[in-house]
């Protein structure tokens, strides 16, 4: 067995499989665009928010790995949308398409065999991340995120009849 290569399988899968998560197109299906701006009480985003700083946070690792110039993001303002903004079903959906297109790129970068996983990000200094760091890291973030998205869609009762 090639390890690289299983290691690289591996990390294809955590992006875009259903593992010990849902992925991401199952949280999002069939979600009724009456509720896109909704917020449950006592949250203080709503869903949109939530699907909008995944695709935001997934945008930033994708650049972080690509970039020689990275800017590092300020927290929170820089990686969620304003509390005040809104959208409609055409930005709904152009979020949705925007974080899969951007996680194919990541799938790219992942099984490009000239990439090396393991070799420090030029912007990381002293801490010396690599790529696959940041691929753990946005697999994990965003698996939590959507798990996060599918309670929310149960507690407003917003899934689709079985």
């Amino acid at each position: 067995m090639d390890a690289g290569a299983e290691l690289r399988t591996q990390l294809t899968r955590m992006l875009t499989e259903r593992q010990a998560h849902m992925i991401f197109e199952d949280a999002v299906a069939g979600f009724p665009e009456t509720h896109i701006n909704a917020r449950l009480p006592n949250c203080p985003y709503t869903f949109w928010h939530l699907l909008e700083h995944l695709r935001i946070c997934q945008r930033d690792i994708l650049e972080y790995i690509r970039s020689d110039h990275y800017t590092w993001p300020t927290f929170p303002d820089d990686l969620w949308p304003d509390q005040s903004a809104t959208t409609d079903l055409v930005g709904w959906n152009r979020t949705i398409e925007q974080f899969l297109a951007d996680q194919k790129q990541l799938v790219a970068i992942i099984n490009d065999p000239d990439v090396d996983l393991f070799a420090p990000l030029p912007n990381s200094g002293e801490y010396r991340h690599t790529i696959l760091r940041e691929i753990n890291i946005i697999a994990t973030h965003n698996s939590y995120h959507i798990g996060e998205l599918a309670i929310m869609r149960s507690v407003m009762n917003l899934w689709p009849p079985e």
